[in-house]
Order: structure tokens, then sequence, then C-alpha cells
């Protein structure tokens, strides 16, 4: 029984990933699950300098999901190579590392930076402000998406998947621009834009007032989407948006997916990723399927 996949030239055991900021570097995980069990290791979003994050409170909970505008805190790129990409060299798992930036400039330098490690590939979070667009996502204009994704293909060293933003209009017009500036993968769905209210306090309950909104409820809304880009785009796509069980993930590869990532539901139970692996496993067994690629986009 095969349960490998392959995305640009890289080999994963299995298709299952981790959703980037739903699981740090793996490090608060480790106790839970055997990372060497997971397809790939994708890493919480990572800059050129150090982001404080947005203000609290900043993550809340909603019917089948949560919201958070956690806004990207992270380290920097130079303390993440020294402690994260260190510690997930024990792993006989691939790393995939989240790059975020507010600027062309700030992705291009963590790319560069990137360029020099062993990292197996490297996913671009476009749904950042664009601070020179008046803040509008790299993600959300077509010709926007297009510009930066040329310019990341023409530096970076390891195959980049485009992380799409589902708050768009029309899907597949992202994707066939992330494709056409040559991205090697496109990964989808990011969280959808929500708002919640304390009406006993009458205030917002996130500082920021909006927040992504992720778990299962945007699983149908996810695996729409992804069903469309793998019918408009030929480049592998990597879907997530609300996996909690084998069959969420079995949703996603029938639909078009190569690979899926799980988020949000490790929060609620941190061994989601391996039940999700032992369960496909036990799907192509029980149904008597010998290749997983042989479920990638069957249904039509």
């Amino acid at each position: 029984m095969n349960t490998q996949v392959t995305i640009a030239g890289v080999t994963f055991k299995n298709p299952v990933m981790t959703a980037s900021g739903t699981f740090g570097s793996g490090m608060e995980y480790v106790q839970f699950v055997d990372l060497n069990k997971l397809g790939a290791i994708v890493t919480k979003g990572v800059a050129n300098v150090p982001w404080p994050g947005n203000p609290t409170p900043r993550v809340a909970e909603t019917y089948g999901g949560m919201l958070n505008a956690i806004g990207l805190q992270n380290p920097g790129v130079d303390v993440f190579i020294e402690r994260d990409l260190e510690f997930l060299k024990k792993f006989d798992t691939p790393v995939i590392v989240n790059v975020c930036g507010k600027t062309v400039e700030d992705y291009l330098e963590t790319v560069e930076r990137l360029n020099e490690t062993d990292v197996a590939m490297m996913e671009i979070n476009v749904s950042c402000p664009n601070v020179k667009e008046g803040a509008i996502a790299f993600g959300q204009k077509a010709d926007a998406l297009f510009d930066i994704t040329s310019k990341i293909k023409s530096v970076a060293k390891k195959p980049v998947i485009m992380k799409l933003s589902p708050n768009v209009t029309d899907i597949t017009e992202m994707a066939k621009a992330a494709e056409a500036a040559g991205a090697d993968a496109i990964s989808l769905i990011n969280t959808i834009t929500g708002m919640k209210i304390d009406v006993n306090r009458r205030q917002f309950v996130l500082a920021n007032k909006t927040g992504g909104l992720s778990g299962p409820a945007i699983k149908p809304v996810a695996v729409r989407m992804v069903y469309q880009c793998a019918n408009a785009v030929n480049i592998p796509i990597i879907g997530m948006g609300g996996i909690a069980t084998a069959e969420d993930a079995l949703e996603f590869i029938m639909a078009g997916a190569t690979a899926v990532s799980v988020g949000a539901m490790n929060f609620m139970n941190p061994y989601t990723t391996i039940e999700v692996v032992e369960g496909i496993e036990g799907y192509m067994l029980k149904n008597k399927v010998s290749d997983i690629n042989e479920l990638i986009g069957c249904v039509k």
C-alpha cells in the first residue's frame, strides 16, 4: 500500500501535513505526536525581522471553529533558523517554512535566508497586508499575486507554494495567477475573515475587531475552492480548512488535493494529525486502494 505523494519533486511519506500557525515548529507537540510519522511539518509564519503581533485578546471560540488575530507574531528568520530548524533536523520529515512579510522586499529577504538551509519547500503567506497597497493583502488582487510570485520565484532555490486567501470573488483567478507566475504548488484555504461581538459588554471580542475564521465550520467552503482550483490549474494543491478526521482529509484529496494540512483541530485534539494518517491508511485497506494517488481528484 503506497501512501507517498510527490509535489514539485519532493516526496512525502503520506499526504498529511500541519497547517501553518497551528503547530509551531512541532516543539509544543512532540510529546503527543511522533513527528517522523507526518508527511511534512509546515512551520508558523516567519518574517525577515521579529513581529510582535496584534494586541490581545486575539483568539475567540465560535460555533464549529475559532477566530484568531494573532498578527503573525514570530521571532524573525535568524532565530527561527538557529532554534526551530536545528530542532527539526532530528526528524525524518520534510520541513516547509511559511514566509510572511509587509512588502515584497521583506519576503525576498526571508526567502534568500532560507535558500541556504535544508528546508524542503517554502509556503508564501500572501494573506499578509501589503503596506504599499493600503493594507490590501497580496493575495486579494491577481496582478499583485502574480508580481510577488514571480519575484519570489526569481530568487528562490526551493520549490514555492503560494498560500491563497479565500477572501476573494473568484479563487480560480488567483490560482491561475500563481500558476502563470511560476508557482510550484498552491495551498488553500487560508482563514475566512470573521467577527464576534460580546453583546453583554457591547464590544468586539477581538482587539483587532476582525480575525481569521478556521475550524470545521469552513470545511465545505474549503473543499469547494480546492475542487475549483484543481479544475483550473495543473500545479499540485495542498488542501486545508476544517480537517478533523480522515474522512475530511479524503474529501479534499478526492476534490483534487495532492496533500492536506490539519490546522485548528490541533488545538482541540493534539493527536489529530496522527489519527488522520492512520485513518487514511485504514480507509485504503478497507476499500482495497493500493495507491493514494488513485484517489487524488477522483470526483469529477
